[in-house]
């Protein structure tokens, strides 16, 4: 349809849940419609200037790094958003960015990696159930990246579950390095997740003038899903984290176990090592090296020793 490598697709809104393709020469002539780009692509600024974008605005949807916030910025409404990274072979704690530039009557999302949330809106428009105004395909998208998520908490807390479950049966050092994966894990997530909470309650506040009493209703719904996942996230890390004390507990406990046998031993073989060690001096003198019984007598002397200790540690309880 074109020849700019940096438009994944333009699309005009039919009004009825569908969408037909449009060249981006008339992007801004069609109502209304809406462009996905992707920003690694050199070209994905010369674009965003040409739909009339200022530079301060083209700067902060094309910048590498961002954090999920919103803003009104002169005729439009910049939304900042991340989503769970379900791409073949990565992380899903490494969030894919999405970021919008919103008007009344056209949107442009902008993109580095991809985002699932616009491609399964997009196959939405394609099978005609899809929004039907600028403000319901906002508020699609926000939902979508709310599901990835949703499967992403759900996800974890399962396995945190399995996790508390065999706790008391497996080796701690089997699972505590899947319990820090955990950890680290929520705490990436976490970390976009607040302030995308934030995002949501400010464009909450900000969209009034866009949509109407049930779109922000809908609009609140979904801030009120970021902010449980959220308190669902600090749930799961204070789970992990009492996993891992449980862990620690147990390992010190097998440690403690260890060592007491030790000293128990200990307290059984060094008087009849000391006794052994002293018939066992290379010197002159000693007694009953001549006579053929002498062994036997310390022998019977180092078992009524050693059988000493083990009654005298049997009635102090120390086993």
């Amino acid at each position: 349809m074109t020849a700019d490598s940096s438009i994944i697709f333009s699309l005009s809104l039919d009004g009825k849940g569908g969408a037909q393709p449009i060249e981006p020469e008339s992007f801004g002539n069609a109502s209304p419609a809406w462009m996905h780009l992707d920003f690694s692509v050199k070209q994905a600024r010369a674009q965003l200037a040409q739909q009339g974008l200022s530079l301060h605005v083209i700067d902060t949807l094309t910048k590498e790094e961002s954090r999920p916030y919103t803003v009104t910025v002169e005729n439009g409404l910049m939304v900042i958003l991340r989503g769970i990274n379900r791409n073949a072979g990565a992380d899903p704690e490494d969030m894919v960015s999405i970021r919008m530039w919103v008007e009344p009557n056209r949107m442009i999302t902008v993109r580095q990696r991809p985002v699932l949330a616009t491609h399964t809106v997009k196959e939405e428009l394609d099978k005609g159930n899809g929004p039907t105004s600028m403000v319901e395909l906002l508020l699609a998208i926000i939902e979508k990246l709310a599901d990835g998520i949703s499967v992403f908490v759900e996800d974890i807390e399962e396995r945190l579950e399995a996790f508390e479950e065999i706790i008391d049966k497996e080796r701690p050092s089997e699972i505590r390095s899947e319990i820090s994966a955990v950890r680290r894990q929520v705490a990436a997530v976490r970390r976009y997740l607040a302030p995308q909470r934030d995002a949501l309650e400010s464009l909450h506040r900000l969209a009034g003038k866009f949509m109407e009493s049930e779109q922000l209703f809908a609009l609140r719904e979904q801030a009120d899903r970021m902010t449980r996942y959220v308190e669902d996230l600090d749930l799961v890390r204070e789970r992990a984290l009492v996993a891992q004390e449980e862990l620690m507990n147990r390992i010190a406990q097998e440690q403690n176990a260890r060592t007491y046998l030790l000293s128990v031993v200990a307290a059984i073989f060094l008087p009849i090592t000391f006794i052994s060690g002293l018939f066992g001096m290379n010197t002159a003198g000693l007694p009953g090296l001549e006579a053929e019984s002498a062994f036997w007598i310390v022998s019977g002397v180092m078992a009524v020793v050693s059988a000493a200790i083990i009654i005298w540690l049997w009635l102090k309880k120390w086993f």
